[in-house]
């Protein structure tokens, strides 16, 4: 199985609001959701994809490569803006982007994603970065990897697993996931491991993508481009990343951020978005059971003004 694409109706139904539009997959990866998107697209649409992994980029290209409302681009997804103009387009009509890890990435141990079988620790979606997961075990200081776990995984342990690291890399360099899966192991509790693994190797592999940084200016960027009445989805997978969506949203939907006390306006901020969700969209307990993985999934939707 390559990826089961999550809250898929709910996608389409949120995303799609002219069939003949111009539309921005930022995380094609394997085509799942895409695939469903050009079902509903009429033979004048456009959609451009964009996938900073070249595996899933070579693969979106042969299944595609006989739709000519496809654009394919080996981008990460900030790029959007750039791309656009490449494209000869001025706006989308809207904007997806599923932030997931996809099914091959996690169960092909060669890609060094999965903590489950032994595997090179690397991480990296975009494999022409200079620095892997294994980079950073083996290189940076105490306090940094501290930081690392605890804020990009909220990992409560994180002091006793950096410590761990650095004595362990005194005799011998980290370059397995095995490497890092033992030291884990060693300070974790078993009701505890499987989650403390998660979000460790979580933390290495937002540092190493520079994921947080890399979604905040596809808001951005995506917001800049959409047309009137364009909407943006996008959907998250932990709290990290939902927060981010879910603050930008906020903030640009507002008219006015001037403090309580002041007795006019003087900030001259510009309402940008309309949320469309309310309240988060979730996968139902039937979507659960027929795929695990998508317990965990966050939409949140907005509208262009």
């Amino acid at each position: 199985m390559i990826h089961t694409p999550v809250l898929l109706k709910e996608s389409i139904d949120y995303l799609i609001t002219d069939k003949s539009g111009v539309y921005a997959d930022g995380t094609i990866g394997f085509g799942g959701h895409a695939e469903k998107f050009l079902e509903i697209l009429n033979d004048d649409a456009t959609l451009i994809g964009c996938d900073v992994d070249k595996t899933a980029f070579d693969f979106c290209k042969n299944k595609f490569q006989n739709d000519k409302r496809v654009r394919l681009y080996n981008y990460n997804f900030d790029k959007i803006d750039f791309v656009l103009k490449v494209e000869g387009e001025k706006k989308l009509t809207g904007a997806f982007a599923d932030l997931g890890v996809s099914s091959f990435q996690l169960d092909n141990k060669e890609v060094g994603f999965t903590f489950r079988e032994d595997a090179p620790l690397d991480l990296r979606m975009d494999k022409t970065k200079p620095i892997n997961a294994a980079d950073v075990l083996n290189s940076f200081e105490e306090e940094d990897l501290v930081k690392i776990f605890y804020d990009f995984g909220e990992e409560f342990n994180s002091k006793k697993i950096a410590k761990r690291i650095v004595e362990k890399r005194g005799t011998k360099k980290f370059t397995s996931t095995k490497d890092l899966y033992q030291v884990i192991e060693e300070l974790t509790p078993p009701n505890f491991l499987r989650k403390s693994l998660s979000r460790v190797f979580q933390a290495l592999r937002i540092y190493v993508n520079n994921e947080l940084d890399v979604l905040k200016t596809f808001l951005n960027n995506a917001t800049d481009v959409l047309d009137t009445g364009g909407r943006i989805v996008i959907i998250s997978y932990h709290s990290l990343e939902d927060r981010i969506v879910k603050d930008f949203f906020k903030y640009q939907s507002l008219e006015c951020v001037c403090p309580s006390e002041f007795p006019i306006c003087v900030c001259d901020k510009e309402r940008r978005l309309k949320i469309i969700t309310k309240r988060i969209v979730t996968p139902s307990d039937e979507e659960v059971k027929i795929n695990y993985r998508a317990r965990s999934a966050k939409m949140r939707v907005a509208e262009k003004l």
